[in-house]
């Protein structure tokens, strides 16, 4: 089941195993933060763009019975997705499509789709960043073979009147993705911003829209702290890792 350099760690509060690597790719706290922020439609159709190793779709497969499709562009990382359902007993759920996310339309019908959820590059590809030198890390993290303009085609593309996208992304970036989820006809709905801990900036931001959605209502949800002042982590991120 495992290749050289893996390892199987445990989603506590789900009770899933998932198959890491740190050569290649191991989730971070943004997949636990995204599995929990969107409510989940109890039938219908999820897709997870820019699975990664799929922690994401694996994450939210413990709270609904809908099928996960997670796409993927890099080989190495959808293999070890794959091996994590079959390691869950996921195989009847979850099906990890190898491809780019531009072409997923090719797999999944459009106007299909319940929800998508994201946790894409969240980097600009300029010639002055400094990428990391591993191939599979610069690729999850810099916009080298996709950005946030088409990751927003293809979830409108995707969605059903209605469906929802739910999205993982650096604060920095807010106004951009308000202005691309507007262009592609989605309405933001709710954010929610990350801090790592009390008098610190935002880290990170969550935030859903819904297809063809009204453009009133929007929310700014609470904020959610990942670390309290003793460098422990909060009652809302212990709970998210470890349940309750």
């Amino acid at each position: 089941m495992l290749k050289d350099g893996e390892r199987i760690d445990q989603l506590y509060a789900e009770d899933i195993q998932i198959i890491q690597s740190n050569e290649v790719f191991s989730f971070s706290i943004d997949a636990v933060l995204l599995a929990n922020f969107p409510t989940l439609p109890k039938k219908g159709r999820i897709v997870d763009l820019c699975a990664g190793n799929g922690a994401v779709g694996l994450f939210m497969s413990r709270k609904t019975q809908t099928e996960i499709i997670q796409v993927e562009l890099q080989p190495r990382l959808a293999d070890m997705a794959q091996r994590s359902i079959q390691l869950n007993n996921l195989e009847n759920q979850l099906h990890v499509y190898e491809m780019d996310l531009k072409d997923t339309c090719q797999k999944v019908k459009p106007d299909s789709v319940d929800l998508v959820v994201c946790n894409p590059p969240y980097f600009k590809e300029l010639s002055t960043s400094q990428k990391n030198p591993n191939p599979y890390l610069a690729i999850a993290r810099h916009e080298i073979h996709t950005n946030l303009r088409e990751v927003m085609t293809v979830s409108s593309k995707l969605l059903k009147t209605n469906g929802r996208l739910a999205m993982v992304h650096r604060p920095d970036r807010f106004l951009e993705i308000i202005e691309e989820m507007k262009q592609q006809r989605i309405a933001p709905k709710k954010v929610q911003f990350v801090y790592p801990k009390a008098g610190k900036e935002a880290n990170a931001l969550l935030i859903e829209g819904i297809k063809d959605g009204k453009m009133d209502g929007f929310k700014v949800l609470p904020p959610l702290f990942t670390y309290n002042q003793s460098d422990e982590y909060t009652p809302e991120l212990k709970e998210m890792l470890y349940g309750r």
